[in-house]
This record gives structure tokens, sequence and C-alpha cells, in this order.
């Protein structure tokens, strides 16, 4: 099949994907609502600074960012029995029109003089609560619109679009907040999510069949959380993954205060913050063909220690210049940690239940960044938003420690156990 001639300008790695023509049509949406996603980054949390009373900002913050994520894990469970039958695409679209919908309250109530820190949040919590089944909806789609040689480099894409919003989404929003209300940026993360829920309904019937060939009843989902719970590796990383993201939800938190506080700057300064990052965390991201040959709890590991690293210097009170060069470093280290990870459970998977356990895995996960965020909102109040950056950061590289010192005692008894066993066998047959 001839390719898009666009597609000759990416790595070779990337172009066999493109042959497949809902491949071909889903990604485009994906990178919309990316944008979007990458733009709230910067609004959410400058429009809660903006509408929280003058003490309030950093609980009012912290509350709106993890409302943004953490009620998709209580989402999961209370639609469980109702969710788990449909096919991947109509929960991807589901969950990218509820978001539609309630985000685009948002500047309706800003425009009428009705938007109360507490309704903000409330809709904000409503737009996020199927978010575990959309983004399990997205990468089971993946994992059924190209074969499994070239699942790493399609999740790699999605991965990288994500991240690539983050290097023009900030910026975008850090220049459209200086000209209009941060309203109006979640406005159109919301207009983002609509044009994904529309591409995705025009998908062709042939990713439906694939999806419903197999439907996922109860038994299935159930041996599918079984299988999860029977696979140490997938339980480690899962482990490893969320308190990973506990220890990076305060910097959401402190990072604006930090701009505003500390730097006495304003939203395009954090903007740059963002940017970077995601510049960084595209180039990490399309490294990630190279990564698949190396163990994979080294290079997971190392991601959780370099980002720590990264972080420290900026909690410190190192220059601005030096904190921004060290953010952009943070994103190259993690850009490869999201695909590595969604493959793995990919292939380790049975597809019968491949939905059911990846909503899991993102219905576990949605809790861990918005618990930590929540958590930074009195953290920064009590200490100071540097102080919890600083703290954030080497509580990552003890993670990694003690997660090192775990899998190395484990490795130690996988070790021990034959041999254990082959010393019983020898004593009972002497004994006999």
């Amino acid at each position: 099949m001839t390719l898009p001639s666009g597609t000759r300008l990416l790595p070779q790695t990337y172009q066999p994907l493109f042959a497949y023509r809902d491949f071909r049509r889903l990604l485009p949406a994906l990178a919309a609502s990316d944008l979007g996603d990458g733009m709230s980054m910067v609004a959410v949390a400058w429009l809660a600074v903006l509408i929280a009373p003058p003490d309030r900002s950093g609980l009012v913050v912290g509350a709106a960012i993890a409302a943004y994520a953490l009620p998709g894990a209580a989402g999961s469970l209370l639609f469980g029995r109702c969710l788990r039958r449909l096919p991947p695409r109509r929960l991807l679209a589901a969950d990218s029109w509820v978001r539609a919908l309630l985000l685009g309250c948002v500047p309706v109530a800003w425009a009428t003089g009705t938007l109360h820190p507490v309704l903000y949040v409330v809709l904000l919590a409503g737009s996020s609560v199927l978010h575990a089944w959309g983004s399990a909806g997205k990468y089971a789609l993946l994992a059924r619109m190209v074969p499994p040689e070239q699942r790493l480099a399609a999740n790699a894409l999605a991965s990288s679009s994500s991240s690539a919003s983050v290097v023009v989404g900030p910026a975008l929003a850090g220049f459209l907040a200086t000209v209009a209300s941060p309203a109006w940026i979640v406005g159109l993360d919301a207009v983002s999510f609509a044009v994904l829920a529309a591409q995705v309904g025009r998908l062709g019937s042939k990713a439906e069949e694939a999806a419903t060939t197999a439907p996922i009843g109860i038994g299935r989902s159930v041996a599918g959380l079984h299988l999860l719970r029977r696979q140490p590796e997938l339980l480690g990383v899962l482990a490893l993954t969320w308190f990973f993201n506990f220890l990076y939800g305060p910097v959401e938190v402190a990072l604006p205060l930090h701009v505003t506080g500390d730097l006495h700057s304003g939203a395009s300064l954090l903007g740059l913050y963002w940017t970077l990052f995601g510049v960084g965390a595209v180039l990490g991201a399309l490294t990630v063909g190279t990564l698949r040959r190396l163990p994979l709890w080294p290079v997971t590991l190392g991601i959780v220690v370099g980002w720590g690293l990264a972080l420290v210097p900026i909690g410190l009170g190192v220059p601005t210049s030096v904190s921004v060069i060290c953010f952009a470093l943070g994103g190259v280290i993690y850009g490869p940690f999201t695909a590595l990870s969604f493959t793995l459970f990919q292939d380790r998977t049975p597809a019968a239940g491949l939905t059911t356990v990846l909503a899991a895995r993102s219905a576990t996960l949605l809790t861990a960044a918005p618990t930590g965020t929540a958590l930074g909102g009195p953290l920064t109040a009590a200490i100071g938003p540097r102080q919890v950056l600083a703290a954030s950061g080497t509580a990552t590289i003890a993670l990694a420690l003690v997660a090192a010192a775990v899998r190395a005692r484990g490795n130690r008894r996988a070790l021990a156990r034959p041999v254990d066993r082959a010393t019983r066998d020898a004593g009972s047959r002497s004994r006999g």
C-alpha cells in the first residue's frame, strides 16, 4: 500500500502505521484533544487562581486540578457494569462527549458571572468521570488498529502527540491568557473533545467489528482482572507508576504558585515551563523504539530517578533560566515512560480482557496524581511552593531506590527457590 507523502518525513519506524486508514483518521483527532488538554494545563490552574478568595488560592488550585482527573477512578467503578460491555470506540466517544459538554459550561458560567469555585470544581469533576474508560478505549482501539509488532510505535506516536501538546498548548494558553480569560481557553478544550468525539464516530466498521467479535462480558472482565493480579511484573510497574505520579501531583500546584509567588511572574513563564517540558517529552518519546531492547526495570527506574534529579534544583532556588532547562531535561527523561508502560500491558494481556485491564490500570493511576495534587495544596500553603518542589524531587529519587531494592530482593528469592526445592527433594530421597 502506498503511504501518504507527508509521512515520509517521519522516522521509518512510524511510516507503516499510516497504511491503516482508521489510524490515519484517529491520530489528528487525538492530537486536537491533546492540544486542548495542553492549554488546560495552564488555563485550569490560572482560572482557579482568578476566582479563588485571596487566602484560599492554593486550596482552590489543588481542588481544581484534582477534579480535572480524580473522579475518573470513581467512574470506573460506578459505571463498570454498564460500560465494560461497550467496544473501545464507543467508550472513547462517550468520554469525549461528556468532556465537551461539561467543559463547555465553564465559559458560559464565566460569561454569566456565576462561576463560583464550587461550581468550577463540580464541572471539572463531571467532565473527568469517564476518563478511565475513555483512556482504556483509546489504547485498546490503537491495539486493534495495528499488528502487535507495531503497537509500540503506535503508542509512541500517541504519547508523542500528548507530549507535543505540552509544547504548543501551554505556550498558546499563556499567550491567550494575556488577551482573554482562561475560561475561554477551557472552552477551546471542550471544542477539541467535540472534534475527537465526532471523528471517532466516523471510524470504519472494521474497528467496530474487531471490538465486538469478542465482547467483554462479566466473566471475561473478572478473568482480565485476575490476569493482572497474576502478573507480578505488571503489578510492579503499576505500583511504581502510581507512586511516581502521586509524587508528581504536588508539582502541578507548586509550579504555578512558585511562578507567581517566588518568581513574581505570570502565565507566560508558566507556559514556557510546560512548553519546554513538552519539547523534551516529544524528543524522549520518539526514541522509545530503541529502548525496547533494554531491560524494562532498569529503564523504568532510570526514568524515575532522572525526573527527581531534574526537579530538585528547581526547588533549591537555582536561577530561572537554569530551572527552565532542568524542567526541559525532565521532559526528555519522562518521554518514553507512557509508551513503554502501555505496550507492556497490551503485550501481556489477552485481547478479550484488554479493555477491562486497561480501565483498571487507568482507574488506579487516576487516583495518583490528583491525590498528590490535592495534598499539594495544603503542603504549599504550609511550607511554600519552592520547598514542595524540592521535597517532590527528593521523594521521587527515594522511590526509585526503594523500588530497586524491592526488585533486587524479589529476584534473589526467585533464584533461591529452585535451589531450595532441589535441596528438599535430595533430602527426601536420602531419607527414603
